[in-house]
């Protein structure tokens, strides 16, 4: 008898597109029961939007931050030779990261000027003290012509104080003594150690006024529709944006 066909991967959802952002917004409130879930359809989502930028098919993809490994693993699904950094050895040891995982700070990647043809970083700038220097890293470890992608959840948004959102517009502490209170837990996150206030307008222009990158895309991650004009909109974009998702490419 023939072994059984795996099952085909979920077709791609339409970004932007209402049913998208409607898929990923329950798969997030699943997170605490079914964290395995949300992660890897976040990642076949994340996936989608660099293939509308760079086919991900025999090239050498950096997942900078990466957690459990879950972007990684749909990388090399789709043909890619990708590997992870992650600095936080808890966040390895939690999953069976994909093998040759590596332990690194993403202030100093072990990785030779150019090696990567794709730069991936979901998720990370927020919870970076230097987000300048850390961008940098992630440019210089990107071969010229390549591509960097990188996300972050911006401080004003509705999810800025991640659990203890959206206290967080009260005061940080008001906010975390607040959730310790109601579930009776430590927060993961404490406001300047592990969790900084990174800005939608101050990064844009950081972003802009640097000669080794050049801006592809500047977007909300999540909305379902016009995902670029709210980033154009000061003030507001601090507020409505929830997570900044910038293409960049590197200069020749």
């Amino acid at each position: 008898m023939n072994a059984p066909s795996p099952p085909k991967p979920p077709a791609p959802l339409k970004d932007p597109s209402l049913r998208r952002s409607v898929a990923l917004f329950r798969g997030f409130l699943r997170e605490p029961s079914d964290p395995r879930g949300f992660y890897e359809l976040l990642a076949r989502d994340a996936a989608n939007q660099v293939e509308r930028y760079e086919p991900l098919a025999g090239r050498v993809v950096v997942d900078v931050g990466g957690g459990g490994g879950h972007f990684t693993e749909e990388f090399r699904r789709r043909g890619a030779q990708g590997y992870l950094f992650e600095p936080d050895l808890a966040e390895l040891t939690a999953s069976r990261p994909p093998e040759g995982a590596v332990v690194a700070d993403g202030y100093l990647l072990p990785l030779a000027d150019g090696a990567a043809d794709i730069c991936f970083c979901s998720n990370v700038l927020e919870h970076v003290e230097d987000p300048r220097t850390f961008l940098s890293e992630l440019i210089r470890v990107t071969r010229p012509g390549g591509l960097i992608y990188v996300s972050f959840t911006n401080w004003l948004s509705p999810w800025g104080g991640h659990e203890w959102a959206p206290w967080h517009y009260l005061g940080a502490d008001r906010a975390r003594r607040r959730y310790e209170r109601r579930t009776g837990q430590p927060a993961k996150h404490v406001l300047g150690k592990n969790l900084f206030p990174v800005h939608v307008g101050a990064t844009l222009r950081q972003v802009r006024a640097r000669d080794d990158v050049t801006v592809v895309s500047a977007r909300a991650r999540y909305w379902p529709f016009l995902p670029g004009l709210i980033t154009r909109v000061p003030l507001l974009r601090e507020f409505a944006t929830w997570n900044l998702l910038l293409i960049l490419r590197r200069c020749p």
